[in-house]
């Protein structure tokens, strides 16, 4: 249970910036190292304390806030997809292989 429950806490680790239930995969994971670990239960009661806590501070945020937020989440995921070299990828499916600012310093 302690690795399979470690294994979807990372996948929702990964997960959590991008579209999808990243946080619900998180709290998954926790649950299911919880059913073994009593610490994984007291960090599952305080994530999700914390977790509610800044969707309801966020919901009482000007629009403004809130757009900040959206786009320092969507930075993040366009860094990342930069960084794994996801739009050198689909510049080589669709021919702008030219483009070569496209490419992953990692890669």
């Amino acid at each position: 249970m302690g690795v399979l429950g470690g294994l979807v806490l990372a996948g929702g680790l990964v997960a959590i910036p991008y579209p999808g239930p990243g946080w619900l995969i998180v709290f998954l994971g926790l649950a299911i190292l919880a059913s073994e670990f009593a610490w994984a239960r007291r960090l599952l009661r305080f994530a999700r304390g914390k977790y509610d806590a800044w969707t309801d501070w966020l919901a009482r945020q000007h629009l403004g806030v809130r757009l900040s937020v959206l786009s320092a989440t969507c930075l993040v995921v366009l860094g990342t997809l930069y960084l794994l070299n996801v739009f050198n990828t689909v510049a080589s499916w669709t021919g702008l292989v030219q483009w070569t600012w496209l490419q992953s310093p990692l890669f």
